[in-house]
């Protein structure tokens, strides 16, 4: 195959040169003759004599050069023949040279390229890599350690995993022997499911044995020894490792046991690689759920499959309490807003909102209907099927009813799973657990807020291959959508398609200091050397989305270099106004 390629694409330009030789010679000839016509005979055999010459000399070089082309061809054709690799590099090479990605497989009426809305076409070009450096010191002994770690979650399912991450890396900082984090059973969803309901804790330890020791709990000889109970401290939001070996570390060594409590997003998005890398090897290797969330999630995944090959994930995050935080208005009246100042009760600092400047900012979740007009105008057809992530819908039916007009195959974990999910029902977290699996499980993951959800699954399937996942550009799409009645369908379509540059989930949206760490795992995200590219073109070496190194930690100068944030695949794509906020939804 590799011959055929690299043939064709030699043959093309010296077939090219050839043809324009002989069109001269023609045309030449042809002047020649009505040169003949107007002039004396004397004149004229003098100009068929010079215009001998000059065809044989155009003959001469004209062979001359097809000499040369069939040795350059003949060449070409055996480098081919022995390494296969020559079409393919050159391809990548190509790839690399592009300065404008084409966003609009189809050209559509500007001859631009539309965008394939279930796969980002560059993602074969990267891979997750996180193994550690052949410089990486073994995890301390527990007798050795400067005491132990203890770490109280909070939030929900996915803002406590955040928490659970950093925790395995401030026990490496401080050199502690970590003790399996508490979840939280105080926050709004009173789940009182502990570690070892929702994660397989023996997994969680064993794979973690090389970075950190970890045990159940405080051995009881520690604890009987203590004078006093454990130091308890919540640290800083965001806080650099240098806080943690100055204000806590002192305590650690004097007191053996510290636990640090609410313990979410309290450590830095900004560490060394090596740290990083630990990040990633918790939070998509370590934390793998129990035996019996991860069957029934891959059992739903199976059953989307089953109906049809591709779906797509949607997590709409639209409840009730989700809404009250954001401060944003749906047109509810009275009552909506009644409803929603009751929930805001529950968060005592938090301050009055505009709901109109909320949207225009771009913080307002997006409706279910616009959700569908969204994924209608980027071009999914209507016999797309969607499995909906999410808990309870505020306007329960009435609020879907527009979404499921634009994707009537539209299903839940409710709606696929009956009696199986009756033992999950009364734990919101497996609940949640279970829309991850199949969310992360999906061809195309949405999300409709940037969540703790959303982050943790954008990051993770970045990692896994950069699979397709859309996050609404909520404040430019808002005022699209305000202003929807008064443009047709088409032009509607060509600016949401438009509005969404940079937020398809596309390799060249990794920035230097976009966002949250668990959304953007640079340090995480490697790029293929060429030679692993080509191969995988021939389909005999990693294909997109693998995440295992062929490189070995003793070989350092083999691994593939970290993915270089200069690189530009296409044009800029992120929006000024795409700021985070410091403030996270437990979700």
């Amino acid at each position: 195959m590799g011959v055929a390629k690299a043939w064709r694409f030699s043959l093309t330009p010296a077939a090219a040169k050839l043809a324009l030789l002989h069109n001269g010679y023609n045309n030449g000839e042809k002047k020649q003759v009505l040169s003949l016509k107007s002039s004396a005979t004397a004149t004229t055999i003098t100009k068929t004599t010079s215009s001998l010459s000059q065809r044989k000399q155009t003959v001469s070089w004209s062979w001359s050069w097809s000499l040369v082309c069939g040795l350059m061809l003949f060449g070409l054709g055996l480098i081919s023949l022995f390494t296969g690799h020559v079409a393919s590099d050159l391809e990548w090479y190509s790839q690399r040279l592009v300065k404008n990605t084409l966003y609009y497989s189809k050209l559509n009426g500007n001859g631009r390229e539309a965008i394939d809305v279930w796969k980002s076409k560059y993602s074969k070009f990267y891979y997750g890599c996180s193994q550690r450096g052949p410089r990486y010191a073994p995890a301390v002994k527990e007798r050795a350690s400067n005491g132990y770690l203890l770490i109280a979650t909070s939030g929900g399912l996915n803002q406590q995993r955040t928490g659970i991450t950093d925790a395995v890396v401030v026990a490496r900082i401080l050199n502690a022997t970590l003790v399996v984090p508490e979840l939280d059973h105080h926050s709004y969803w009173k789940d009182d499911s502990d570690f070892i309901h929702i994660f397989d804790v023996d997994w969680f330890m064993s794979y973690l044995a090389k970075d950190v020791t970890i045990v159940r709990r405080v051995p009881e000889k520690v604890m009987r020894n203590m004078d006093k109970p454990p130091y308890t401290m919540r640290v800083p939001r965001k806080s650099e490792p240098e806080y943690y070996i100055e204000q806590v570390l002192p305590i650690l060594l004097r007191r053996r046991v510290v636990q640090l409590t609410k313990f979410d997003y309290r450590l830095s998005s900004n560490l060394d690689d090596e740290l990083q890398k630990l990040r990633c090897r918790v939070n998509y290797h370590a934390l793998k759920f129990t035996k019996s969330i991860h069957e029934l999630g891959q059992k739903l995944v199976m059953r989307m499959r089953r109906m049809e090959k591709r779906f797509i994930a949607v997590h709409l995050r639209f409840e009730p309490d989700m809404l009250a935080f954001s401060g944003c208005y749906y047109g509810g009246g009275d009552k909506e807003r009644y409803e929603f100042a009751e929930i805001r009760k529950r968060w005592a600092t938090l301050p009055d909102l505009n709901a109109e400047e909320e949207r225009k900012r771009g913080k307002c979740p997006l409706t279910p209907h616009e959700v569908g007009l969204m994924l209608r105008a980027l071009g999914f057809a209507n016999d797309t099927y969607l499995y909906v992530a999410s808990g309870e819908i505020y306007g329960g039916d009435e609020t879907l009813r527009p979404l499921r007009e634009l994707f009537p195959n539209f299903y839940t974990k409710e709606m696929l799973a009956n009696e199986e999910l009756k033992p999950f029902l009364p734990f919101s977290s497996r609940l949640a657990a279970i829309d991850y699996i199949v969310s992360d499980e999906s061809d195309v993951f949405v999300t409709n807020n940037n969540g703790n959800m959303a982050k943790i699954l954008a990051g993770r399937r970045r990692y896994m291959g950069h699979k397709r996942t859309i996050r609404p550009n909520a404040k430019r799409l808002s005022a699209l959508f305000m202003a929807r009645d008064q443009m047709d369908w088409d032009t509607f379509a060509k600016k949401v398609k438009s509005c969404q540059k940079g937020f398809m989930g596309d390799p060249d949206e990794m920035k230097p200091g976009r966002g949250e760490f668990h959304e953007f795992p640079e340090t995480c995200v490697c790029e293929k050397p060429f030679k692993d590219i080509a191969k995988s073109n021939d389909g005999n070496l990693l294909t997109a989305g693998k995440t295992k190194s062929t490189y070995s930690v003793e070989n350092p100068g083999e691994k593939a270099r970290h993915m270089s944030m200069k690189r530009k695949i296409g044009k800029d794509r992120i929006s000024v106004g795409d700021n985070e906020d410091d403030e996270i939804f437990a979700d």
